[in-house]
């Protein structure tokens, strides 16, 4: 097998690590944005949920969360598709952290700005749509993704479910050509250019939502 064949059966796995990556990174999304703006709402008898929620998922490694689900919910009767189970896993896990990093961001909002919406009589959902969310995913920026990529990072373990990612091309591929070194140093190229070009979308997406004169002090 060639080093051109290496290249084509790895880059056959680049489109399972990008859709467990935006599965997963969205998954965490919603889920810190519930987490935030219910906590925000101050529902009754929420809060401490969502805090054990945050506190519990920031504390249990991927692996573990991700057996748990897939290997340990069938024998409750659940089966769960192996994209369902990173979502589940990786997902809920990101979402933890991501709550976190728009807990410090809605902080950055400043005050007189909600005292003029209330003044208004826009409603507290209203507030927290039309004013808080917008800036708070702007000043959460580097916060969402540093997340994101992390999400990057733990996509490989995918292959513990049987989803044919690149780690899990060149695994099979390492154990049946015996060419390790080439094999592992071209997923870290493959990686890294996701990488880069993820980290090149979402820049994009800042800039052109940027407000001038809206950047955290």
């Amino acid at each position: 097998m060639s080093f051109l064949d290496i290249v084509i059966e790895l880059i056959q796995g680049v489109s399972y690590t990008i859709m467990i990556t935006l599965t997963c990174s969205f998954t965490g999304l919603l889920v810190g944005l519930f987490v935030v703006g219910s906590r925000r709402l101050s529902f009754p008898g929420l809060r401490f949920l969502l805090d054990s929620f945050t506190y519990i998922f920031r504390a249990i490694p991927v692996l573990v969360l991700l057996f748990m689900v897939y290997f340990g919910l069938p024998m409750a009767g659940l089966k769960v598709p192996p994209l369902l189970a990173m979502a589940l896993s990786l997902g809920l896990i990101a979402g933890a952290y991501l709550a976190e990093v728009f807990r410090g961001a809605l902080d950055l909002v400043d005050a007189s700005e909600i005292i003029a919406a209330q003044s208004m009589g826009m409603s507290r959902l209203q507030i927290l749509i039309s004013i808080e969310f917008p800036q708070m995913l702007r000043f959460a920026f580097p916060g969402m993704v540093n997340e994101f990529t992390t999400v990057l990072k733990y996509s490989p373990f995918a292959y513990t479910v049987g989803i044919p990612e690149i780690t899990k091309q060149a695994m099979t591929l390492a154990a049946t050509t015996m060419r390790g070194i080439e094999i592992y140093f071209t997923v870290g190229i493959l990686y890294f250019v996701i990488y880069r070009t993820f980290l090149a979308g979402m820049q994009l997406l800042e800039r052109h939502y940027r407000v001038p004169g809206l950047e955290p002090k």
